[in-house]
């Protein structure tokens, strides 16, 4: 019986030759990754054990992402915490303000992540780095205090899920309406503990932002991981970007998958999930008149460079709504230098966008962005719980760049073919 690439990774990283799904391992760890919420968690328990250092100063990331720039008195705290903690174990991957990102970006950005890596992280939507050919997920804030004096983690073995993508995607279709149409199309728990592994030849026609924005939202289906394959386009990113070397793994013929899922690109929609779950999915023209009051684009989700041009090419030449508040942050400061020089941010401020340095700030509720009582925010974000953007009383709707950006235009869910484009 053979072995999926999550599977394959895993026996690597644990020194077997095989694992099978539900097998408890303890596996090497690549990546350690904390942020300025999760990160003095760890380090507060870490502390407990009086371990004098960590396993290894370069393997450990410690990114103040959420609530930086300081946000107020209590966020200080946190990241003076983590800073602090960098600077006593001369942690080489400590990102201050100025250098820092959103660090799902800033990860794969930096070339601290490649293919064949193990990652854990204390954050949910560390399964980012599937895109790259590498497992990582999130884990508690405890696992990965224990992750950054030991090197190592204990993980279940995931069963896995093929998804088989065949042909290319329409104009103003994107990644994000890819999984939010898998998502509508399986549920939140769809993949609950399961690795999401996406094959066919559709995969040569993603863009690697369209891979990690398919991959950050695998846990909103309840993955553990989700993983794309290595080719041409991930191995010239790598080479772009890091300087490590990378192992590239392949499923087995024969790898053991609970479920297969065949999806055509071509056929699908501009796609936006309702409240309060991303599983409320519909396409735009199934949406309705549904009026808003705000526009966020970013995120670890969508705040990438093609993320950006996309939005740009909706919103250039033409203005926000009246009433409307849109807000573009890159997602990291390399994002949003590549922006400026490409004309991106002088097309948003001429359309009436307000644009921040990166931050993760709007998407969990923490500042620049939040909603009062029966705001509706259209958001390129991966979440829409209830209260997650602000007031228990407002309304998330997730959605790609381009509907994002149509919709600021006209002050409620559209899409682009809707401005004539």
């Amino acid at each position: 019986m053979g072995m999926t690439m999550t599977q394959k990774i895993l026996a690597a990283h644990a020194g077997l030759d095989y694992v099978e799904a539900g097998q408890l391992i303890e596996a090497d760890l690549d990546m350690v990754l904390a942020n300025d919420i999760t990160g003095p968690v760890a380090i507060h328990e870490v502390e407990k054990l009086n371990k004098k250092t960590v396993f290894d100063k370069d393997k450990i990331a410690l990114v103040p992402d959420h609530f930086a720039p300081n946000k107020d008195i209590k966020s200080a705290e946190h990241c003076k915490c983590v800073r602090e903690y960098a600077k006593a174990h001369d942690i080489t991957n400590y990102f201050e303000v100025g250098q820092m990102g959103i660090e799902h970006a800033l990860l794969p950005e930096t070339g601290l992540i490649v293919a064949g890596d193990t990652c854990i992280g204390a954050d949910s939507h560390t399964c980012t780095y599937g895109a790259l050919g590498a497992f990582s997920t999130g884990v508690g804030s405890t696992d990965m205090g224990a992750g950054m004096i030991t090197g190592k983690a204990w993980f279940k073995v995931p069963s896995a899920i093929r998804f088989v993508l065949t042909g290319k995607m329409k104009p103003w279709v994107s990644g994000k309406d890819v999984i939010l149409h898998i998502i509508g199309m399986i549920g939140v728990d769809g993949a609950l503990y399961k690795s999401m592994e996406f094959t066919g030849d559709g995969v040569a026609n993603l863009t690697m932002d369209d891979r990690f924005t398919i991959a950050n939202m695998a846990i909103e289906a309840g993955a553990k991981n989700g993983i794309f394959p290595v080719d041409d386009k991930t191995i010239e990113y790598m080479k772009e970007h890091s300087t490590k070397p990378y192992k590239v793994y392949e499923a087995d013929e024969d790898a053991v998958y609970e479920e297969t899922y065949t999806i055509d690109l071509s056929t699908l929609e501009p796609t936006v999930a309702f409240p309060h779950l991303p599983e409320n999915t519909k396409t735009v023209k199934e949406s309705g008149e549904v009026k808003i009051d705000q526009v966020v684009i970013g995120s670890c989700t969508n705040g990438r460079i093609d993320d950006l041009r996309a939005a740009a090419a909706v919103l250039k030449g033409r203005k926000v709504a009246d009433g409307i508040r849109a807000i573009v942050i890159p997602a990291t400061q390399a994002i949003y230098l590549q922006a400026i020089k490409e004309g991106l941010v002088e097309i948003f401020i001429n359309s009436g966008c307000v644009v921040s340095t990166p931050t993760c700030g709007p998407c969990l509720g923490g500042h620049m962005g939040i909603l009062a009582a029966g705001e509706r925010a259209v958001s390129t974000t991966n979440r829409n719980f209830v209260g997650r953007m602000g007031h228990i009383e407002s309304e998330v709707y997730l959605a790609s760049p381009a509907v994002a950006a149509a919709s600021a235009v006209t002050g409620k869910i559209s899409e682009p073919a809707e401005l004539g484009l």
